[in-house]
């Protein structure tokens, strides 16, 4: 009895998932939004990137020694 079950409960969710990503690939407001943005270099280029200092980022990385064979 716990076999059909476990099935049917398998099969189930395997449909909602399917019917989810389904709803979610066909919205014409997803690919709308998606049309509707503008290249990356664009982005840049308007943001004006080229007057922002420079960063400088210290070196936190870690160098752990060796432990040494016996």
């Amino acid at each position: 009895m716990k076999h059909p079950m476990i099935s049917a409960i398998a099969v189930f969710a395997l449909l909602a998932a399917t019917t989810m990503l389904w709803s979610h690939t066909l919205s014409p407001k997803m690919s709308a939004r998606t049309a509707a943005m503008p290249p990356l270099q664009d982005l840049h280029a308007s943001a004006n990137l080229s007057k922002l200092p420079d960063q400088e980022v210290e070196d936190q990385s870690l160098i752990y020694p060796s432990l040494p064979k016996h």
